[in-house]
């Protein structure tokens, strides 16, 4: 048995915020049901078409649902939903501010008729404000949250290359509806929550934030090396692949510059003596290092790190990570079924060992809307 085995989700869920906490839910063993527009459904469905015919988001974040089409604006489908939701124990949703309270799905009107359902409200900038109806994009909140700010080259600010403005919420929304199942558990009553993308993300900003607000200026865009130590970061080898490594103390730096780099002399250069001086001469610096990795390969870089016990990386793409030898070795790739065949993906992060995860089918649009309207005995939908 699954840690939510018997939790009934019902999700009016759209883009990445909230499928992202719900697919975690069922990945527990939660019943997540999935409600959709007819016809066109989420439109994450339509980003791309690069996953066999069907768009990489929607996949990554909809296998184990359940698909009911129902259109909300009609008598029927309103009262569809409204009846789903009567047999739920958690109700979800990230559509436009307002807009689920115009459909009578506010958390006032479902919490009153249903004191036990937890309620959970996904918005960009939250149910109040003046950016409240603020059109929230990934990348638009994470600039207001300051992350561009601080990501990319001292010329270029950069986003991340991931919606994490999304996934921060939708993290949040996984934790806080773990949170109130637990209360729930002791008290019997629900809770209603709220979250913005913006308040997720400004949560991870802590560092910068204060590192800002406290002291003489913000911390600066470094691309892929440390504003702060060095070496840090990205350095080229024979091969013109980079390997990663970090140096952390005086100690590790004498052990990389006789062991690695067999340049002793590096480590009592006066422009090299302690961090504060390398960061001053970084390019000098960097132009050292690579100097003497130029006659090895990246992989040759990598063993002589590890046997000098230096942090270290190999900067892999995509393919890369998808064939990583610790992965493969732990075992954590699964196939699970779609629409358009079988796919692979990892397992849920947090291995509850002995268990295995829900790892199923991604639906069609409105797949399960017979079945699921006639087990909840809910009036026929046009």
């Amino acid at each position: 048995m699954l840690p939510l085995s018997g939790v009934t989700v019902v999700s009016l869920e759209q883009a990445v915020a909230a499928p992202f906490a719900t697919r975690q839910l069922a990945d527990l063993g939660a019943r997540v049901i999935k409600i959709e527009r007819p016809g066109v459904g989420d439109f994450a469905r339509g980003y791309d078409e690069t996953v066999k015919g069907m768009a990489s988001h929607f996949v990554w974040l909809n296998r184990s649902k359940e698909s009911v089409a129902l259109d909300l604006k009609s008598a029927e489908g309103n009262r569809a939903v409204h009846q789903l939701v009567r047999n739920a124990d958690i109700f979800i949703q990230n559509l436009a501010p307002g807009a689920a309270e115009r459909l009578g799905l506010g958390a006032g009107e479902l919490r009153a008729e249903r004191p036990e359902l937890i309620h959970v409200s996904i918005s960009g900038y939250g149910a109040d404000g003046p950016y409240s109806s603020k059109k929230a994009y990934d990348l638009l909140v994470q600039c207001e949250a300051g992350l561009v700010s601080i990501t990319g080259t001292d010329q270029t600010p950069s986003k991340v290359g991931i919606s994490i403005a999304d996934i921060a919420s939708g993290m949040y929304a996984y934790s806080g509806i773990l949170t109130a199942l637990l209360q729930r558990g002791q008290t019997g009553e629900g809770a209603t929550i709220e979250l913005s993308m913006l308040e997720a993300l400004g949560e991870w900003m802590g560092y910068p934030m204060n590192y800002a607000v406290y002291g003489d200026a913000p911390p600066q865009r470094t691309g892929s090396s440390h504003a702060a130590i060095a070496p840090y970061g990205p350095f080229t080898c024979g091969d013109s692949r980079q390997v990663f490594l970090g140096i952390q103390n005086e100690r590790e730096w004498a052990t990389f510059c006789g062991s690695v780099l067999r340049r002793p002399d590096l480590a009592v250069d006066e422009r090299f003596l302690r961090n504060s001086l390398r960061v001053l001469h970084n390019a000098e610096l960097t132009a050292a290092i690579e100097e003497t990795l130029a006659g090895y390969t990246a992989e040759d870089v990598v063993d002589l790190l590890e046997n000098a016990g230096i942090a270290n990386a190999l900067l892999r793409d995509m393919r890369g990570f998808a064939d990583h030898p610790q992965l493969r070795a732990r075992n954590r790739w699964r196939q699970y079924d779609s629409p358009v065949g079988t796919l692979k993906a990892l397992i849920p992060p947090a291995t509850f060992l002995g268990q295995e995860p829900v790892m199923g089918r991604v639906p069609e649009v409105g797949e399960h809307t017979e079945r699921v309207l006639a087990e909840f005995k809910v009036l026929e939908t046009s």
